[in-house]
């Protein structure tokens, strides 16, 4: 069992469901970095989705895609993200989970990137465009360093295929709960207690839904189709506005109560 899948477990164990938390690394600057993964360690979040900007992305809806836009104007890199999670990696508690495009991986060299994802406490890696055909380039190269390559699984994926990527993912399956891009929603599918049912029973590991999930209402509700809920675009809105009451209570709804503020 690896150590994403642990933590999720971990959760479980505690009596409520897993909760990761996406920021855009560097919206801000590097220095925001650190202070915002050890708030968010505070909150005791069972891991932190640590996104990457990139001039491309195919998967962020407008309020990602806007703090990417801020933090390569800031002038983050992949590269210098990696460093400055290895400058505090003492204090990193909770696994950190890298969502970033094939591209800047690629540029860095997939061994160099395994290493120097070791050395900021980096224990799973999300790449939504490379597809599951193409995934074992980066197993092969991530594994022996003990990081999980988590595959996606959208809506519209058939029977045959959902079985083939859950078997293929490592950590947990994201399970994407809308047709599109990420971002906040008021609706979601009318079919998606019967697409996790599915989904549990084809993986052999956590379900953790994400996309789209930006309430305490929401995260309750789609916590409890599997074993856990990403948040993304409501979490960067909060942080980039200092709001970390709104961050507080998203997190606290996946542990079933609303604490009083900590920070």
């Amino acid at each position: 069992m690896t150590t994403l899948q642990q933590a999720i477990d971990q959760a479980k164990a505690e009596g409520h469901k897993a909760f990761i938390p996406y920021i855009m690394a560097g919206d801000g600057g590097l220095e925001t970095i650190k202070p915002t993964i050890l708030k968010l360690q505070q909150l005791e979040v069972t891991a932190i989705e640590v996104g990457i900007p990139f001039t491309d992305p195919v998967a962020d809806g407008p309020t990602i895609e806007r703090a990417g836009e801020r933090a390569l104007k800031a002038g983050v890199t992949l590269r210098n993200v990696l460093q400055t999670l290895a400058s505090f990696r003492d204090e990193i508690t909770v696994p950190l989970v890298v969502m970033t495009y094939f591209n800047p991986v690629l540029a860095y060299g997939l061994k160099s990137f395994a290493q120097a994802c070791v050395a900021g406490g980096v224990k799973g890696l999300i790449v939504p465009d490379v597809p599951l055909e193409e995934s074992e380039l980066l197993r092969d190269a991530l594994n022996p360093y003990g990081i999980d390559v988590v595959q996606l699984i959208s809506l519209t994926s058939p029977p045959e295929r959902i079985a083939r990527i859950a078997a293929a993912s490592q950590g947990f399956v994201y399970a994407v709960t809308v047709n599109g891009i990420t971002g906040a929603r008021s609706r979601f599918a009318d079919n998606l207690e019967q697409h996790f049912a599915s989904l549990r029973q084809a993986s052999p590991i956590p379900v953790l839904a994400g996309f789209g999930i930006s309430t305490p209402e929401q995260v309750k509700k789609m916590g409890a189709l599997g074993d856990g809920v990403i948040v993304g675009s409501a979490i960067v809105t909060a942080l980039h506005q200092g709001d970390l009451a709104t961050v507080e209570a998203l997190v606290a709804a996946s542990k079933g109560m609303l604490e009083k503020s900590t920070l």
